[in-house]
């Protein structure tokens, strides 16, 4: 039974990583998506707040302004949360990070459901700056968490379940955000607040739920509660073999050594990850689907819809997203292309094109396949590219000293 793909025994396998998914890439791809719904009753409630508190209104380009830096403080925030996520989890384990998150993002959503009541703009900015911290920290925890807690052949499925809670998030944000739902004058501060609910569902359950089996063993040497987590988490059966390979992981931290960027780009045992990292991230944000979301509202309103019908047109956009994403196929929301939008038009996709065409020729080149291997094992297979078939007589127990770095930015 433990050699199948699917344990008929009952295990956490399967309930943990979609519970990680609510409080991890599912607020992310909400908040990408929500606030585009509400942004003409946002924008008419801060020049009203003005008007009420200085007799004047403020000019358009201000409410402009405002505007802009109440959706872009939610990247601020979440490039401090993902600065900081590093450091907090290895100190306080990934868990209880994740439960501190949910915290943040509760109170980010007190500050959206009463900022109408309080006639403050400023806690719509306080708040999406909050939900940002919050984000950053949980989109980093959530694959690092769900790949500790997954054994080796589930590994690949479980981290699946980023991309497909993600473009779930976007979806829902689209869905709920329909004037027949939370998008309405009257009820658009409960819509930007509705997403502490998975943070409220997340600090319920999580409590309740082992600590992974690598944190235990390697960081806290307690191998008696790895295997009672493993047990938890994995059902009854030999599992042996994925104790063996968290060891190795283990003796190969103790003469691990903690580098600096600069020492970190440097360092030859570590530079294909880093080209195939930066290839793979750099894909990400040039691929073209942050055009597809932010200009799908003029491309409808060119093919001449009618505008009520636009939400709803877009809304199909999110629905291919999140089955694409849930077949394995990953579409990012990325970086905004205005100039080449601007001057290209229709034809910068050919650019996107492009880019998606070397990416992926370079990926299955030289991305090495991590199906069903450990750590070490994949560790072994960069190896054969940093330092060349000459020097790669590594085997799992035998790795060359110079290999065993760990990072920490």
């Amino acid at each position: 039974e433990t050699d199948s793909l699917f344990p008929a025994s009952r295990t956490d396998t399967f309930i943990q990583p979609p519970l990680l998914g609510i409080g991890g890439s599912f607020p992310y791809g909400f908040h990408i998506s929500v606030i585009n719904y509400p942004s003409v009753h946002i924008r008419k409630f801060i020049n009203e707040t003005w008007i009420e508190r200085h007799g004047s209104p403020l000019h358009p380009e201000t409410i402009m302004l405002l505007w802009s830096f109440i959706v872009s403080v939610y990247g601020i925030g979440g490039f401090l949360g993902s600065l900081c996520c590093g450091y907090l989890t290895t100190k306080y384990r990934k868990k209880k990070c994740q439960m501190c998150t949910n915290l943040i993002m509760l109170a980010a959503a007190l500050f959206m459901a009463f900022s109408k009541t309080a006639k403050s703009f400023e806690m719509i900015l306080i708040g999406r700056f909050l939900y940002g911290i919050g984000t950053g920290f949980s989109l980093n925890i959530h694959p690092q968490y769900v790949g500790e807690i997954s054994p080796k052949k589930l590994r690949g499925f479980t981290n699946s379940t980023v991309a497909v809670f993600l473009t779930l998030g976007k979806l829902t944000g689209q869905v709920i955000g329909l004037r027949e739902i939370l998008g309405s004058e009257a009820l658009w501060p409960w819509l930007l607040a509705s997403s502490g609910l998975s943070a409220l569902v997340q600090l319920v359950t999580l409590p309740f739920f082992p600590d992974s089996p690598s944190y235990l063993l390697i960081q806290k040497g307690n191998e008696e509660a790895c295997r009672k987590a493993i047990r938890k988490l994995w059902g009854e059966g030999d599992h042996q073999a994925e104790i063996d390979d968290i060891m190795k992981e283990k003796v190969a931290m103790t003469s691990t050594k903690t580098l600096r960027v600069l020492e970190l780009i440097k360092e030859r045992s570590l530079r294909w990850q880093l080209y195939i990292l930066m290839t793979v991230m750099t894909t990400l944000q040039l691929c073209g689907i942050n055009a597809i979301y932010f200009y799908s509202f003029e491309v409808f309103h060119t093919a001449k819809f009618e505008e009520y019908l636009i939400p709803y047109v877009s809304l199909g956009v999110g629905l291919c997203e999140c089955l694409s994403s849930i077949l394995y196929f990953y579409f990012p929301y990325s970086v905004s292309h205005f100039c080449l939008q601007d001057n290209l038009g229709p034809f910068c996709f050919l650019i996107f094109l492009g880019i998606l065409a070397l990416s992926a020729i370079f990926i299955y080149l030289y991305l090495p396949e991590t199906k069903g291997k450990s750590i070490m094992e994949i560790k072994a297979e960069f190896n054969k590219l940093n330092f060349g078939k000459k020097e790669t007589s590594v085997t799992e127990n035998n790795f060359p000293k110079e290999q065993l770095f760990c990072t920490k930015l």
